[in-house]
């Protein structure tokens, strides 16, 4: 399987640098990173009603889209998992 570019939505940047614990934030990236390589890791999940991805990393969740034409994942939200589904 070829290597995938990965996006990351302005929005979603805004959210990863808002997070307060620096070493959530780099755990963070590299789950992002990580997607590059493989955009349905194990533990992944379909979200329901969408086209869309998430993947936990602690308390947080990252929410992205893959086009697998085009070997493109784009990053849409990181956020709390009490917040980040509305």
């Amino acid at each position: 399987m070829g290597s995938y570019r990965v996006f990351i939505k302005p929005s979603a940047a805004r959210e990863i640098e808002g997070i307060a614990a620096k070493k959530q934030r780099q755990q963070i990236v590299a789950k992002i990173e990580a997607l590059s390589d493989d955009p349905r890791p194990p533990g992944c999940e379909k979200l329901t009603g969408r086209e869309q991805y998430r993947v936990r990393q602690g308390a947080y969740r990252i929410v992205y889209a893959i086009e697998d034409d085009r070997l493109v994942v784009y990053v849409v939200k990181v956020g709390h998992r009490s917040s980040v589904y509305r």
